[in-house]
């Protein structure tokens, strides 16, 4: 799922830390967790130290939202009801499906992901999800990746070092030309 949690490092996360008024190192750590988690309380979301696409919305942060399959709540309500699909908040097999339908219909890439540019594009989120949102969903040209860390700065806990998450199976597609700020998610994922 497209969330971001302690260890995760990349261009989202410094955009979070940005929003939480944490030093924006880019890097999910300690301190970004306990913003985040007074973020929550403080705003009526689970207070889990996950961002995900219902913390997003909130904090005013739409272009990291990125829906797809395993997904849950209200943003994925509003998805179904656009596709006419069934409601029930969790994005499935059948959401998938529908979605790409809708993304093939409308000229997009097909790849059941649902980002900006696929919101972008729907009546319910139109709104919200702009296209000046579209384009803060894209990394300049000249983006400043996050450095590595070094071997020693990574969680003794782990029995190895993270490895480069992959972005969502065609999440650099959708957001032509440039490539997507979730691309830049280096981390382990579950």
């Amino acid at each position: 799922m497209s969330i971001l949690r302690r260890g995760l490092r990349g261009e989202p996360v410094r955009r979070l830390q940005a929003k939480l008024g944490v030093e924006a190192d880019g890097i999910f750590g300690p301190a970004t967790e306990k913003a985040l988690r007074e973020y929550q309380g403080a705003h009526g979301l689970a207070v889990d130290g996950l961002a995900g696409p219902e913390t997003f919305a909130q904090m005013g942060l739409p272009e990291l939202i990125l829906l797809q399959v395993g997904s849950r709540g209200p943003l994925v309500k509003r998805l179904q009801k656009t596709l006419g699909v069934a409601d029930d908040g969790i994005f499935g097999p059948g959401t998938k499906k529908a979605l790409e339908k809708f993304q093939q219909d409308h000229g997009l890439t097909a790849d059941g992901l649902a980002g900006p540019l696929t919101l972008a594009q729907m009546t319910l989120f139109e709104q919200e999800i702009t296209p000046a949102v579209v384009a803060q969903s894209v990394l300049p040209e000249d983006y400043d990746p996050i450095p590595p860390l070094p071997m020693s700065e990574y969680t003794p806990a782990l029995d190895s070092p993270p490895e480069v998450a992959q972005a969502a199976p065609g999440a650099t597609q959708e957001e032509k030309p440039g490539s997507s700020v979730w691309s830049t998610v280096k981390g382990w994922f579950s």
